[in-house]
């Protein structure tokens, strides 16, 4: 535990004068919680004993004024504690989303995306309880504990001695149901990363799920991570609700011998009936303060386990460095030089070398696997190379500045995302500021022009998640248009007009083809009409590029261009 409050230190201590109003609450709290046993003394001896008529009027003041001062101070360490732990818990999990999206793609694919977005929300919720509710309530019953022992020492040391012996007894218990309870929340975090996973799969893939009629195979999919984690849950609640009653039971038996001991004290005339009584109040509620320390002990094992699983991110560290140098100009050439990428045991990209000039048409074809993405993935920095290096403008990729880079790099993937949000913001990604002039030179462009003035509010039509108010074909082009938004010098096509026909390509390419002039574009390609007016064509295989040249010059020179050529014809 103190190794997690070192790591919270620096947050919690921006709350200093938060803190400060909630230890107010605090000392007004305790203050009156004490008061409440003193008064007992008065009530016994001077009201109901000796018969003073003016405690009948005292007493009740007084209590309504305890509690007052009581509720006061309740209200003032409650709203202060939420108000920490809201806004701490708000801070970090934006903290821990810009970590997440700041590491390399290799993180982001070896993580399942149900289990960061569970770190995301269920961890960082759970986390709430320690930074705010933790310290104030174990301050606080703490102090209120050692308050009521001063005040009974104070009453009949002899008497507290035999109350107060209880006390170690509850240690051991409690230390190992903390134990149990820790490697038990450790599981149950891990098992809700499992469940948000199964939906996220299931509310991702609801059409294939829908078209092969399997929604009981996937609810029984669920259902058995769903028990699972019930399973576990309940085995924290059968040892974290042990603490309560063990600790009752002690706390009756040290009860007892209080009772037995202090009554003896009154029948000897050694205590008045209104110090026992104040004495037997002050016991009393000392208990549930010590009750509620090992509840929370207990309660703090599963926040240090969420705290593990969000510190392990926060400390991994990115395989991508990011350079220093600022690409400040246009991207105006592009070398491989001995490039090679390993996965595992086979090669991504082995050996390419090849160099890249302002206003040439790159295509890339070849076998899936062939290493085409790789080669595109490589000048985005999705990786780093193994061996051999890539230069951006003559200067190796790994010293420029990733922002930087990509501000002159669009990419548009057979994958099309759509964002909820205008269609008009979905071309303008990432703009504070829409330029409609853009958009719509943009959308005329990528052939949309048509189909966005149809729309009932044109460009500024709400997108529905994944843009499923849009045919396939549509949100393609709104992909296209997006790249050309953006303005960049070096375009990426990985099979960008896949969901388009003939037609609607052709329109497309011929728009590009004025646009892409002064800029590098590297396509790859699943139509032979897409590819055969390139400038130059790297025929990929099994990572390395085992052909280059024109579209007629391979069809002399290479047989496997032959092949994929009569494929993408096809």
């Amino acid at each position: 535990m103190k190794k997690i409050f070192k790591r919270y230190w620096p947050y919690i201590k921006e709350y200093k004068l938060q803190y400060f109003l909630v230890i107010i609450g605090i000392i007004l709290t305790v203050s009156a919680t004490t008061a409440t046993a003193h008064i007992m003394k008065p009530l016994m001896d001077e009201m109901f004993i000796e018969k003073k008529e003016e405690m009948l009027y005292l007493i009740p003041f007084g209590l309504i004024g305890i509690y007052v001062v009581k509720a006061i101070g309740r209200y003032i360490q409650s709203v202060y504690m939420q108000y920490i732990g809201q806004h701490i818990v708000t801070r970090f999990r934006e903290l821990l989303l810009s970590k997440i999206i700041s590491l390399d793609m290799i993180y982001l694919y070896l993580n399942r995306s149900g289990e960061l977005i569970s770190r995301v929300t269920n961890d960082i919720n759970r986390i709430q309880y320690f930074v705010a509710n933790m310290l104030p309530d174990l301050f606080r019953e703490s102090l209120t504990v050692l308050a009521l022992v001063s005040y009974v020492i104070y009453l009949n040391p002899l008497l507290a001695l035999y109350s107060l012996i209880v006390v170690p007894l509850v240690i051991y218990p409690l230390i190992a149901i903390a134990k149990k309870l820790k490697k038990y929340s450790h599981r149950s975090q891990n098992k809700n990363a499992d469940v948000v996973t199964r939906l996220t799969e299931v509310f991702n893939n609801s059409e294939i799920i829908k078209a092969n009629a399997t929604e009981i195979y996937e609810v029984n999919r669920f259902s058995i991570e769903n028990w699972k984690f019930f399973k576990i849950n309940m085995k924290a609640v059968y040892v974290g609700d042990l603490v309560s009653p063990v600790m009752e039971i002690i706390g009756a038996s040290g009860l007892a011998a209080v009772i037995f001991v202090g009554g003896r004290e009154v029948y000897d005339g050694n205590m008045s009936v209104g110090e026992f009584t104040a004495f037997l109040t002050a016991v009393g509620l000392m208990f549930d303060p010590v009750k509620k320390v090992g509840s929370i002990y207990s309660k703090i094992q599963d926040a240090i386990a969420a705290s593990e699983r969000i510190f392990e991110v926060l400390d991994t560290k990115s395989r991508i460095k990011d350079g220093t140098v600022k690409l400040q100009s246009d991207i105006s050439t592009i070398e491989y030089k001995n490039v090679s990428l390993k996965y595992e045991d086979s090669y991504a990209l082995d050996d390419v070398s090849i160099k890249i000039n302002s206003g040439e048409n790159i295509a890339l074809v070849g076998d899936s696997g062939g290493g085409k993405s790789t080669f595109i993935n490589m000048l985005l920095r999705f990786f780093d190379p193994n061996s051999g290096v890539v230069y951006i403008n003559g200067m190796d990729i790994k010293e420029y500045e990733n922002t930087s880079l990509k501000h002159h790099i669009s990419l548009v993937t057979q994958r099309i995302y759509i964002f909820q949000d205008t269609l008009a913001a979905n071309v303008a990604y990432g703009c504070d500021e829409i330029n409609e002039e853009k958009v719509f030179e943009a959308l005329k462009l990528a052939d949309a022009t048509k189909f966005v003035n149809e729309l009932d509010d044109g460009i500024y039509t709400q997108m529905e998640e994944f843009g499923a108010n849009l045919s396939g074909g549509q949100r393609q082009r709104i992909a296209i248009a997006r790249a050309i938004y953006k303005h960049s010098s070096l375009l990426l096509f990985d099979e960008a007009t896949s969901a388009l026909d003939n037609e609607s390509e052709k329109r497309i390419q011929e728009a590009l083809d004025s646009y892409t002039k002064d800029k590098i574009t590297i396509t790859i390609a699943h139509r032979l009409s897409t590819i055969e007016h390139a400038d130059k064509i790297l025929v990929m295989q099994k990572g390395k590029i085992v052909a280059w040249g024109t579209h007629n010059e391979l069809l002399q020179s290479s047989n496997i261009y032959k092949k994929l050529a009569g494929e993408l014809e096809s």
